[in-house]
């Protein structure tokens, strides 16, 4: 009967030391939360952790993000298709964390925004729309620690 118990507790200290050790590869941040809230950033490298007590919240990648545009906009004379895309990548991951789930869906309301700025959009060159979006997005987004990094959109 010990030398099961023994067993048992050499088995279970080993699993707690294996999930203790987390890797977190090159351009991703993992947020840790304890059960109590309280967060923690990690970098790239080997880290230990408190396996039962600590659990991954976000995998946050710091290389470029995708969002895909293909929205119907209001004109004054009818309707048109404001389509393209809008790359983006996580600065600070710190500040990042609590809206890294939603991230798209912001930036996504925030270049909308943005493009209704102006009052005749049918008469903006591409290339103006596209450099005063990047613009209004990244003021709008720095505080968040994201970054827009080019912004290719047309009104179709």
């Amino acid at each position: 009967m010990s030398q099961n118990l023994l067993l048992l507790v050499l088995s279970s200290a080993v699993l707690i030391a294996l999930f203790s050790v987390k890797r977190i590869p090159e351009g991703t941040v993992y947020t840790l939360r304890r059960f109590n809230g309280q967060a923690r950033t990690l970098q790239p490298g080997t880290h230990l952790i408190w396996p039962l007590l600590e659990r991954v919240v976000h995998r946050i990648s710091l290389t470029g993000h995708v969002l895909p545009l293909d929205e119907l906009f209001p004109l004054h004379s009818g309707s048109a298709r404001l389509s393209g895309k809008i790359y983006w990548q996580v600065l600070d991951a710190a500040r990042a964390d609590a809206l890294i789930d939603r991230a798209d869906e912001l930036i996504r309301a925030r270049a909308l925004n943005a493009a209704r700025a102006v009052d005749n959009p049918a008469e903006e060159t591409t290339e103006a729309r596209n450099s005063r979006l990047k613009a209004a997005l990244n003021d709008s987004l720095r505080d968040v620690g994201i970054v827009v990094t080019r912004v290719q959109i047309a009104l179709a």
